[in-house]
């Protein structure tokens, strides 16, 4: 692709968000939760919903796999990364490495998955006086096949921590782009799992989230790598123009990664992320939560399940929320919590 016709496919967003090697998976959420009853789940009728299996978006929210709080109660992985992004809201955290954690309002949680974890993602409401919006991104990266059967590993990247990206156009407009991996200009990321594929230099890992204030103008510079892909997901605001390409809606846009790429904002203000990344070229064996290489192994993997249940579930409750209090916090069971 020439230099001239950087935009190589447009198509609109679905769910998940299509993704491209070494990426499997982009989910977004963006829920209007209303006030929150006593036992931090909403307060109103669930009539009407297939609890356990609600992804209907019923009045702009989805109680997902949750029956009291909406989320996703316990589930096993192995082969991968999982990379949470949370824009608005909180995520109560637990797992079967004895791990627990309350996180949101721009924090990352950057879970390696390994040779096997269970885990569970909450979304408790606190507040029963105002709405309870939730929004986030959940991103699967794909391991190498070395790196599948590491051990699993748990990271927060906090988001006063995050670093943060900033330009100001001629006119004064600024654009805004949240650092989670992949350097920008001058702005290092955090480091990524040290088993994770983004912990190779050569893999040229980006994870941004961009936001471009009313007619903004930024050039998106080239990637590093000469064989990565990137994709940029533009999924809030009215339009924009990409490489001179007009856009009116909501859209994800594979690119040229070799060349930079001018972003001309419309008249409000928009959003985008942006993943990129250097394919890993290997075959892609997927049963549900289980990515690895071949049949054999996924076949492993559930027989493995079965018989160690990833370490076993060590907490009492079978969706657990971590109370009232606002505070975002990590703790190791019987451990003491370290406040964000």
């Amino acid at each position: 692709m020439s230099a001239s016709q950087p935009v190589l496919h447009v198509k609109p967003l679905g769910f998940p968000w299509e993704t491209m090697d070494p990426f499997l998976f982009c989910a977004y959420h963006d829920d209007a939760y209303p006030k929150a009853n006593a036992n931090l789940g909403p307060a109103t009728s669930l009539a009407g919903r297939a609890i356990g299996q609600d992804f209907s978006r019923k009045d702009g929210w989805s109680m997902y796999h949750g029956e009291t709080v909406p989320g996703f109660p316990p589930h096993p992985h192995r082969g991968f990364e999982t990379v949470t992004v949370v824009r608005k809201g909180l995520v109560d955290h637990a797992d079967s490495l004895g791990a627990s954690a309350r996180y949101g309002a721009g924090d990352v949680q950057w879970l390696t998955t390994g040779r096997g974890i269970v885990h569970a993602e909450m979304f408790p409401l606190l507040d029963q006086a105002q709405p309870n919006p939730l929004e986030l991104f959940q991103i699967w990266l794909n391991l190498p096949a070395r790196n599948k059967m590491v051990e699993p590993h748990f990271t927060m990247f906090w988001q006063q921590d995050v670093p943060r990206y900033s330009h100001t156009d001629a006119q004064g407009r600024s654009t805004q782009v949240l650092v989670t991996a992949g350097q920008l200009g001058d702005v290092k990321p955090l480091a990524p799992p040290p088993d994770s594929f983004a912990a190779q230099a050569d893999a040229d890992i980006a994870i941004w989230t961009i936001s471009m204030e009313p007619g903004a103008r930024w050039t998106l510079p080239a990637a590093a790598g000469a064989q990565t892909r990137r994709q940029l997901y533009f999924f809030k605001g009215g339009s924009v123009q990409i490489a001179g390409q007009a856009l009116a809606s909501h859209a994800v846009v594979g690119l040229d990664a070799g060349v930079d790429v001018e972003l001309v904002n419309g008249p409000e203000l928009s959003e985008f992320l942006l993943l990129q990344g250097r394919p890993l070229g290997e075959p892609v064996a997927q049963y549900g939560p289980f990515v690895m290489n071949t049949r054999a192994e996924i076949e492993q993997a559930m027989a493995d399940y079965r018989r160690t249940q990833f370490g076993g579930w060590p907490w009492g409750d079978a969706a657990p929320v971590h109370g009232s209090d606002p505070a975002r916090f990590t703790q190791m069971l019987g451990g003491d919590k370290v406040l964000a």
